[in-house]
Order: C-alpha cells, then sequence, then structure tokens
C-alpha cells in the first residue's frame, strides 16, 4: 500500500497492510544533539521534517497544493535589535519576540501591532484577503496531484487556526481582555479568518481539488485546561468550525485533524459537535491524557494520531517496549496513527529513539512494507569512546554504517563497530 492507501484504511477503519509509521517532529537542539551520536549532519530538524522523515523510513501523512490561508502578504522580518545572545526580532506575524540566537527555543513574546481595532484594520485584516491571487497554486501543476488516483501521500488542505493565530497576533493577555471587553471585535476576528478559510477551499474545489484531510491548529489548552472559556469557545468558534467542516464533507473530505497541546478535556466534546473529528498530537503531560481512554470514551467516533508519551523515550528500552505493546491494540483498532505527543526532547539519547524505531516497526509495522532507514555515521562513532551496546547489537539492522572494507557477512557486529 501506498502511505495514503494506509493512511485513508486506517482512519476509515478498514484493511491494511500495516499502521502508518510516523513522526511528529523533533526540536533542533535534538538534532543538534544527535549530531554528536552519530546522525549525519545532513539530517536537519525544526518545522521542516522532510530530512527526518526520509532518515528514519517514515510514511507521510500530508502534502500537496493547497490555498494558503494565513496572512499575505507575510510581515518583513527585521532584526530589531542585538542584544548579544538573543536578538529583538519581527516575525512574519508582525509580533515582536526576543529569540535565542544560537540554540532554538520558544521565543519570548516581546510586543504586538495588533492591539485594538485600529491596528487590526490597518495591519491584519487587509492580509485576510481571500481575493490575494498569491493564496493559489498553479491550477494545471495543482490538478495533476487532485486528480492523480495513484498519488502516493495523503492531500492534505490547511484549515486553517481560529483562535491560536489570535492569541499568537495579541499575545495571550492581549486576547483574553479582547473576548471581554471587546467581544464585538473578537468576533469579528473570528469571522474573517473563517470566512477566508471557506472561501479558499471554495475556489479550489471549484477548480477541481480533492483533498484527503484537512489540518488545523490552535494550541488553545495549558496543563489547566482551554485558554477560553468553553461557553465563550461554543458561542464564537463552534459555528465557524461547522461552516468549514461541512463544506470539506461536501467534497468528500471526512478527517479534519486539529493540533492542540495542553489538557483539551473540555473542548473536546465541543469540537466534536463542530465535525472536527481527529486530535493530536494528544499531549500526555501531568494530566495524564491517554488515547486508549479516549477512544473508550468517545469510541470510534474520534480519530487519534500521537499519544505515545515523549519522557519515555528518554527512561530505558524496556519502559519503551512496554508503552508500544500496551498501545498496540488501539493501532491494531484502526482510526489511530501513533507518534510522540510532541517533538522529540533533546534529553532522548539516539540511541533510545532507534530502539523505538526499531521496536515499532517490528511491533506496529509487522516488518511489512517499510522503508529503508538511513545509517548513523561510522566515522563518527568511532570517535566515541563508549559505544551504545544498542548500536553493536544492530550493526546488521541498517543503523549503523560498518568501518570501510570490513566483509559485512563474516564480520561480528561487535567487532566492526
Amino acid at each position: 500500500m501506498t502511505d495514503r492507501e494506509r493512511f485513508l484504511a486506517t482512519m476509515h477503519y478498514r484493511p491494511r497492510d500495516r499502521a502508518p509509521l510516523c513522526d511528529f517532529g523533533f526540536w533542533p537542539e535534538t538534532i543538534a544533539e544527535w549530531h554528536q551520536q552519530g546522525l549525519p549532519a545532513s539530517v536537519g530538524g525544526g518545522d521542516d521534517t522532510t530530512d527526518t522523515n526520509a532518515f528514519f523510513g517514515m510514511d507521510l501523512y500530508g502534502g500537496g497544493p493547497g490555498p494558503h490561508v494565513g496572512l499575505l502578504p507575510p510581515f518583513d522580518y527585521k532584526v530589531l535589535e542585538d542584544r548579544g545572545d538573543h536578538g529583538l526580532i519581527q516575525q512574519d506575524d508582525g509580533v515582536i519576540v526576543l529569540q535565542r540566537k544560537y540554540m532554538s527555543s520558544i521565543p519570548q513574546h516581546h510586543g504586538h501591532l495588533l492591539v485594538d481595532r485600529d491596528s487590526w484594520e490597518r495591519h491584519y485584516r487587509p492580509r485576510l484577503n481571500p481575493d490575494n491571487a498569491d493564496r493559489y497554486p498553479k491550477w494545471e501543476e495543482a490538478r495533476l496531484v487532485w486528480q492523480d488516483p495513484h498519488c502516493p501521500y495523503p492531500r492534505v488542505v490547511s484549515g486553517g487556526s481560529l483562535f491560536g493565530w489570535l492569541r499568537d497576533w495579541m499575545g495571550l493577555e492581549g486576547i483574553s481582555y479582547l473576548v471581554h471587553d471587546d467581544p464585538k471585535l473578537f468576533e469579528e476576528m473570528v469571522v474573517t479568518i473563517a470566512d477566508l478559510v471557506v472561501e479558499a477551499h471554495r475556489r479550489v474545489f471549484r477548480q477541481g481539488a480533492q483533498f484527503d484531510a484537512c489540518a488545523m491548529w490552535e494550541d488553545m489548552c495549558c496543563n489547566a485546561g482551554p485558554l477560553l472559556a468553553p461557553d465563550k469557545f461554543k458561542k464564537y468558534l463552534v459555528p465557524h468550525y461547522q461552516r468549514i467542516t461541512e463544506q470539506l464533507r461536501q467534497h468528500g473530505c471526512d478527517v479534519v485533524w486539529l493540533d492542540c497541546d495542553g489538557n483539551i478535556e473540555a473542548l473536546l466534546p465541543l469540537w466534536l459537535d463542530a465535525g472536527v473529528t481527529c486530535m493530536l498530537p494528544i499531549e500526555v503531560g501531568t494530566w495524564g491524557a491517554d488515547p486508549i481512554k479516549m477512544r473508550k470514551q468517545y469510541g470510534k467516533e474520534l480519530l487519534l494520531m500521537g499519544g505515545f508519551d515523549k519522557h519515555i523515550l528518554a527512561k530505558g528500552q524496556r519502559d519503551i517496549e512496554k508503552e508500544i505493546h500496551r498501545l498496540t491494540p488501539l493501532v491494531e483498532e484502526g482510526g489511530y496513527v501513533p507518534f510522540c505527543d510532541h517533538r522529540v526532547p533533546p534529553d532522548v539519547p539516539l540511541e533510545s529513539y532507534l530502539h523505538y524505531l526499531k521496536t515499532a516497526r517490528q511491533v506496529w509495522g509487522k516488518g511489512v512494507n517499510l522503508k529503508p532507514l538511513g545509517k548513523v555515521s561510522y566515522q563518527l562513532q568511532k570517535k566515541i569512546t563508549a559505544i551504545p551496546q544498542f548500536l553493536k547489537e544492530n550493526a546488521w539492522d541498517g543503523l549503523v554504517d560498518l568501518p570501510p572494507g570490513q566483509d559485512e557477512k563474516n564480520q561480528n557486529p561487535t567487532q566492526a563497530i
């Protein structure tokens, strides 16, 4: 099966060759650490997972041409001030942040262009115009993908963000006050974004677009629950999620996933009512979210992605194997794509992640139609005095480059390392 066929079979509880094997991503610091542990320097990190997907032999769960439903044109990226190890930066969404120069981190918000109605109408509303031709792909090229019955990956369209973007643009304090001090402006902002998404989708559907899934992003929950009260969520957001999801279903797209970190328990039923069918990355957190419990509570109506506790990856091989086997019945049931509950953090050794990967390929992947793996660099590994036992034991699994000139058929793996 192709990645697309496998994904669609999984999300519709149909027979398939095996479960999808996917990544959610890695912090750039993680990749930097792993470079010192044998990961080739050519494998990058951050938001673009192209390199890591290829190196770790992962399936794809999204791709293809679609409309740009965010700010256009973007704001100019500017370095406003050099502060030594940090820089004061204006991002392409207009937010001013304090950003570390040499090791990435979540930047600290320092200021916002969007503070009131005047700044909304001057700086942001004009950038949410569906008539901007730059939003849309070249139609003839896009149709080659949309109308290809053998497209190898799931075709995914962006559904934007009705609250998360606004929270970023105004800051948490600003958007929280706005909901109470000027609810009409808050509602206008939500409606403007939703109008853009609905109209952009309508135009590409009119041009023959076909999508297998829609991806939305919110990040509107913390460890204690939602950043917007459920009654306000139901009043201001649910009707516009429904507008987006109903149009998608009318055009055959019935998998709508929403990326929200934090404790989503209070909002999850409302998202389901609004036509959002899938949640990711199901961050486990201190509140103890669990995809198995979610399936028991909501049944097969709720599709799931993620939910493997990233902290387990740093504990040890037995803990990793135990969690993989614990999740396996849910993986086998379908409607669930297992992967880490957020980006893999830098305290996870490469050795541990490779063990997770090897076990998942055996248990969830059943060794069937697996993509090839990249190889850990022997040239770097031989400089390390304490070679991890796992790498010694798995020199024949395609995870480790053997020394030049060795006879791989006769050479003992441990000696090879």
